[in-house]
């Protein structure tokens, strides 16, 4: 394995993110034919998926809406276990609407309209509470630098599970009031123009007053904005539209279980997307809701391919990728006993089995630098 060279400024400058890295990334081989064909984004396939998501938010809160208001004296022996279920169901899709559809989103790939994507992205944005402007700059310097000491502060290995706090338990299942007090707070002190931490400051530059005044005003306009809903909800006799409003901040389970795996155990500092990155396998509703990011080593490789040819993608560069779990279930067992390991050796890391290939079968390796540009899709 290629060593990554560091080049410029080191840690000792006192900063604690740096931008000198130069990585050379793995990069399986591929038909540059097939490529530029896996790359075509498509305003068919966005609005599918975009107007899918906020269909299945609207049906499970129309169903929970419903349910509340057949609630009385007579009717709550039935009326209140099917509202839990309806409300339990509601949140579970509305977790998706901030990571994953703002994530895909924020690549400019779902839509072949740039227009398109920036609409839809304010949209889930706004209801799935999601710092897009942050997220945005953040990401992608998470592609160019993934898991990279001192060089990518949105994911930083080893991770851990807290599968021991109640807490955490309770928002998985029902609802945390911690974490929502606490995205409150994060959003007020982001409209007075304060960041949230020295992450932060790096991706959100003080001497890029556009990007930190747009930032600012996004975190503005979301509190108006849904205080204005509370205010409406309330004059108007409907208060329980609120916590429909408000769906992501419930029943978090099954976006943690696609979600966690993602780089969890892996290999930090380390030029190979299939060391560092999790693939798993898994179709229907999870796959749906979670904009096709199970194919995580293939979207960290090629992030310009759009959520709906990552399944594609993976077929054509499967022989030269890690076995990859199949379902939650089988991700979760393998999750599972990492972690046990690491408890036991904090320093252990899983190292999947990558085939002995030959060398012209063999990937290459690319800059940074095009991973950050194919990740910021700016065209």
């Amino acid at each position: 394995m290629e060593e990554t060279v560091i080049e410029g400024a080191s840690a000792s400058d006192g900063q604690k993110y740096h931008k000198d890295r130069k990585i050379q990334w793995y990069r399986c081989k591929i038909d540059p034919a097939l490529m530029k064909e896996l790359m075509q984004r498509s305003d068919l396939q966005g609005f599918r998926q975009a107007l899918g998501h906020l269909g299945l938010a609207l049906a499970t809160g129309t169903l929970a809406y419903l349910l509340f208001l057949e609630i009385n004296s007579a009717t709550w022996f039935w009326s209140v276990p099917l509202l839990l279920l309806a409300l339990f169901a509601h949140g579970t899709v509305c977790t998706f609407m901030g990571g994953a559809a703002c994530h895909e989103l924020m690549h400019r790939t779902s839509f072949k309209t740039r227009a398109f994507n920036e609409f839809f992205l304010r949209v889930f944005a706004f209801f799935g509470w999601w710092d897009h402007v942050w997220f945005r700059p953040s990401h992608i310097r998470h592609h160019q630098a993934t898991v990279h000491d001192d060089y990518d502060g949105e994911v930083v290995l080893p991770g851990t599970l807290a599968l021991q706090d109640w807490r955490f338990w309770l928002g998985l299942l029902a609802w945390n009031p911690g974490p929502t007090w606490d995205a409150l707070k994060h959003y007020a002190r982001r409209a007075t123009g304060h960041m949230d931490n020295e992450w932060y400051e790096f991706v959100l530059p003080a001497n890029n007053a556009t990007l930190r005044g747009e930032h600012r005003n996004w975190a503005r306009f979301a509190l108006l904005g849904h205080a204005t809903l509370a205010a409406l909800s309330i004059a108007t006799g409907h208060w329980f539209l609120i916590v429909l409003i408000n769906g992501r901040f419930y029943c978090n389970w099954l976006g943690f279980l696609c979600g966690a795996p993602q780089h969890f155990g892996l290999s930090p500092n380390t030029p190979d997307f299939r060391l560092c990155c999790r693939t798993y396998i898994t179709r229907g509703l999870p796959a749906f809701l979670y904009w096709n990011m199970q194919y995580h080593i293939e979207h960290h490789m090629f992030p310009a391919v759009p959520f709906f040819n990552l399944a594609k993608l993976r077929a054509a560069i499967s022989h030269d990728l890690p076995p990859a779990p199949q379902g939650l279930k089988d991700t979760w067992k393998e999750m599972l006993q990492i972690r046990r390991k690491q408890l036991a050796d904090p320093g252990y890391v899983a190292i999947p089995d990558l085939p002995d290939l030959a060398d012209d079968v063999k990937g290459g390796r690319a800059e940074d630098e095009l991973l950050e540009s194919e990740a910021a899709r700016v065209g």
